[in-house]
């Protein structure tokens, strides 16, 4: 903890992730206006005081949509992390205490998966169900897992040879205490590091999908359609595209340089 709070990297990443988590879970108290609410007679209004980021071609205040939009990016975020976190360890661990045929087995289906690439795998399977922040959650999570499970997989042949663990197996401790009390504790902090950076993958590959229609629906606000409904009117309405993506730019930034000074802590050890 000590080694984190000296970090600057890991301040600035904290800092930064902590105010838009704050603006997802108070956006209904920051929000000026509803999201949802269209007004024909005020379409594309520049920012001003009434209209902080401006309105769209519906009438409807940026700003507000930017709020609750941070919902959107932060839910998936994190939970199609915490999906492709549990999937990838289970694997890692698995495959390198047991070995053999397991890992073999384990590993090569591992490298078929990586041999798609992620976002043209993701958006095949979106495009096939129903576009739903579920669905998006879900198929990010269950196509991300790889890099984690490869990360456990090789700590975890590391730590099979040691000495604790040899005393362990040797004095009759089942496999499974021996994984989930001895060796899971010891690759956390690799787990912590992947998942930190994996969530800014993911915040990324929600927002292009919703940019290409596939992930939140309308009338849901997300930082990806907001793009979506200024890409057709970017040489007069500017703000509808700079907006949510300088708060794409920050929110990635944020998590890169959380996981960034994670991982310098955690190396210092």
């Amino acid at each position: 903890m000590k080694r984190l709070l000296r970090n600057k990297l890991f301040a600035a990443g904290t800092l930064i992730v902590f105010f838009f988590m704050t603006v997802a879970v108070f956006a209904p108290f920051i929000a000026p206006y509803d999201p949802t609410l269209i007004q024909f007679d005020k379409t594309f209004l520049p920012p001003s005081g009434d209209f902080f980021f401006g309105t769209d071609d519906l009438g409807r205040d940026i700003f507000s949509r930017m709020v609750f939009g941070a919902r959107v990016s932060m839910f998936v975020g994190l939970l199609s992390v915490a999906v492709s976190v549990f999937i990838g360890t289970s694997i890692g661990l698995v495959a390198g205490y047991y070995g053999r045929w397991v890992d073999s087995v384990l590993m090569r289906f591992t490298d078929i998966m990586l041999c798609f690439p992620s976002f043209f795998l993701i958006l095949a399977v979106v495009a096939f169900l129903k576009p739903s922040l579920f669905n998006v959650m879900m198929v990010i999570g269950l196509t991300s897992w790889m890099g984690v499970a490869r990360l456990v997989r090789a700590e975890t042949l590391s730590l099979r040879a040691r000495d604790f663990i040899v005393a362990a197996h040797l004095g009759g401790v089942s496999p499974v205490k021996i994984l989930f009390k001895h060796i899971l504790p010891n690759v956390v902090s690799v787990v912590i590091v992947s998942a930190t950076l994996g969530v800014a993958g993911a915040i990324l590959t929600e927002s292009a999908l919703s940019f290409l229609g596939l992930g939140a629906q309308p009338p849901t606000p997300s930082w990806g359609n907001i793009l979506t409904a200024g890409k057709d009117n970017i040489l007069f309405a500017w703000w509808l595209s700079f907006f949510p993506g300088i708060a794409i730019l920050i929110t990635v930034l944020g998590f890169n340089l959380m996981g960034e000074g994670l991982r310098d802590s955690f190396g210092g050890q």
